[in-house]
Parts: C-alpha cells; sequence; structure tokens
C-alpha cells in the first residue's frame, strides 16, 4: 500500500518536477545565447544550428523507440508539422533572440512571462480551456490575465531609473552591455511579446498535432528537421555572407549545442509529453521561475542593468500569473483537452493513466 501511494505521489509531481527543471534549462540558454550574440555570432545561424543539433540527437531515440507505435504520416499531419516548424523553431526564436538583443536577458525572460496569458486567451477561442464567471475560480483566470497583460505594458512602456542589484557591477555597466540610448526598448519588447504569439501557437497546435499523431520523439524529430530546413533557406535570404555559419570551439558552439540538446529536442518532447496529459496552459505557467534564475544570473554572469519598470511589470506578471494558475489547478484534469465527440471522449478521460502505463512499458 505504502509503495502505490509513494508511485501515486511520483507520477502527479512528474508534470511539475519536468516543467520546473525545464526552466532551469531555459535560463541558462539565456545566458549563453546573449554571451554568443557578443561574439558576432547571428541569431538566424543560431536557430539553423540549435535544430541541426537536436534533429541529429532525438532522431536515432525517435527511430528505434517509436517504430512500434508512430502512426502513417499522412498530408494534414505533415502540413500541420511544417507549421510546426516555422512557428517555434523559425519565428518565435528569430523574434525572441532580435529582442534579447535590443534589450536584455534578464528583460527578455520576464516578458516571457506574458506567454501563459496568450496562451489562455488562445485556448479560449480554441475551445481548449472555458470560463464560468459565476465561479470564483474561472474567473481569477480572466482576471489573472488582465493583470499579466497589464505588467507586460508595463514592462514595455515605462522603463524607469536601473536598479543595482549586485553594487560591485556598476562599474562595467558600459562595457558588458549595450549603451541604453543604442537599445531599442520600444522594437526589443513588441519583439518579445511577438515571439510569445508565436510560442504560444506552436502550443496549441502542438496540443491538436498530438491527438492525431501521438509519438513525442518522432514529432520532437520532425518539427526539429523543418525548423532546420525552413531556417536555413531564411538565414541564406537575409545572411547573405558565408562567413556568419563559421563558428569555432567558444561561446558560439556551447550556445548551439546547449539549446539544440536542452531547449529544442529535450524541450519539445518533455512539452508534447505534458501536453497530452495538463494542457497547454499547464505547460507555460512555469516561465516566471524562468525570470527570477535568469535575472540573477544575468547580474552576476553579464552584469546586466535592471530598470525599476522592469521590476513593477514582472512583479504584477508574476501575480497575475499565478492567479491565472490558482483558477486552472481547481479546473477538472479532463478539461485540458478539447472532448470533440464520444470517441475522443472515451479515449481522453483516461489519458493520464493510460499515458503513464504506457510510458512505463516503454521503459
Amino acid at each position: 500500500m505504502g509503495e502505490s501511494k509513494l508511485s501515486l505521489f511520483l507520477i502527479k509531481i512528474k508534470p511539475y518536477l519536468a516543467m520546473i527543471s525545464l526552466q532551469f534549462g531555459y535560463s541558462g540558454m539565456y545566458i549563453i545565447s546573449m554571451v554568443s550574440f557578443k561574439h558576432g555570432m547571428s541569431h538566424f545561424v543560431l536557430s539553423v544550428y540549435r535544430h541541426v543539433v537536436a534533429f541529429c540527437v532525438i532522431a536515432p531515440f525517435a527511430f528505434f523507440l517509436e517504430r512500434k507505435i508512430r502512426p502513417r504520416m499522412t498530408l494534414p499531419i505533415f502540413l500541420r508539422i511544417v507549421l510546426l516548424g516555422f512557428l517555434e523553431p523559425v519565428l518565435d526564436q528569430n523574434l525572441y533572440f532580435l529582442g534579447m538583443k535590443y534589450t536584455s536577458a534578464t528583460f527578455a525572460s520576464a516578458v516571457v512571462n506574458v506567454l501563459p496569458a496568450i496562451t489562455f486567451i488562445m485556448a479560449l477561442c480554441f475551445r481548449l480551456e472555458t470560463v464560468n464567471v459565476k465561479k470564483l475560480h474561472s474567473l481569477a483566470k480572466v482576471i489573472g490575465t488582465v493583470i499579466t497583460v497589464g505588467g507586460a505594458m508595463i514592462m514595455t512602456l515605462y522603463k524607469g531609473p536601473i536598479v543595482d542589484i549586485i553594487r560591485g557591477h556598476s562599474h562595467s555597466h558600459n562595457s558588458s552591455t549595450t549603451d541604453s540610448g543604442e537599445q531599442h526598448w520600444i522594437a526589443g519588447p513588441l519583439m518579445l511579446i511577438g515571439s510569445c504569439g508565436g510560442w504560444a501557437s506552436f502550443f496549441i497546435l502542438q496540443s491538436f498535432t498530438l491527438k492525431k499523431y501521438p509519438a513525442e520523439l518522432s514529432l520532437t524529430a520532425w518539427i526539429c528537421l523543418m525548423g532546420m530546413l525552413e531556417g536555413g533557406v531564411i538565414t541564406f535570404a537575409v545572411e547573405r555572407k558565408l562567413s556568419v555559419w563559421v563558428i569555432g570551439w567558444d561561446s558560439r558552439l556551447l550556445a548551439s549545442v546547449y539549446s539544440g540538446v536542452v531547449c529544442s529536442g529535450i524541450a519539445y518532447y518533455v512539452q508534447g509529453v505534458v501536453i497530452r496529459e495538463r494542457g497547454p496552459v499547464f505547460v507555460t505557467a512555469f516561465s516566471p521561475l524562468c525570470m527570477i534564475i535568469t535575472a540573477g544570473l544575468g547580474a552576476i554572469v553579464l552584469a546586466e542593468q535592471v530598470h525599476l519598470g522592469s521590476i513593477i511589470g514582472a512583479i504584477c506578471i508574476v501575480f497575475g500569473l499565478y492567479t491565472v494558475v490558482w483558477g486552472k489547478s481547481k479546473d477538472p484534469l479532463a478539461s485540458s483537452a478539447p472532448l470533440k465527440d464520444e470517441k475522443t471522449r472515451n479515449l481522453e478521460l483516461p489519458v493520464s493513466a493510460d499515458h503513464h502505463k504506457s510510458t512505463n512499458e516503454r521503459t
């Protein structure tokens, strides 16, 4: 009986541990990527190399581990994969990296906190989420979304004075960060918000695609392949010099390998597994942790400047986000996925138990 309770507890907390671990992975990527940009790496090239690495790592596992359960590829599924390969690997990442270069790693990771709100709004539009204003927890999701968007607007429109988190770094601001007059504090945040829109769309479409193609590793490999090809075409069109593709044994290589393995290969797979069980809104609910980790690393490693507007906006975002999370936690687990008909309903209601059973059998 004791072992059974322990197993159930581990199964219950597994999605939480997975998403928390990913936030540490993303924080490392933000810092390493910013260092590589300071060494002259193109964000377009980084996005392509990232998915070359991710595909090479994930494809062998997908080929062997899912050869018996992988569904047949059809044209509608392939077209969805093509769109998935554009939304996150190309649109989201390039807008994000460009916005981060215009602002800072800390600011970028803070703006990403608007992602759950955008995902929630899109989930409502696609009937992945429901709202009943007569119930407190349901109303909390709406109020929290409004507060989160308001916090993002504060960060975008109000800069404010510099808050020196670590006093010993104030002397290095001029040499380690881009001068504030040169940073695009309007275009940068708008690009970051556009990045969140692309990322949220990716989560929504991934949720629907997994209904038709329930093979997370294979879907991850396909997304990385499409992202590599589509990103390569765009990079050749934008970056005319072949020298931008050359990288050495430095932070540029580290950024490509680290982000490819951790933030594309592993992240796409883990997010897909959690989305099938808890829905896309749950997956995006842990980004404030990433902001806190990145802010600490950015101040220590990069000596980044933190402005008062960023702190006020971040506080509003965190408060609004966890209002949404509280409301989401009161929803029935089955509401995380759309139930289109009776056949789908019979498959989806026991998804937690069936999914864990099949996962244990594969492992």
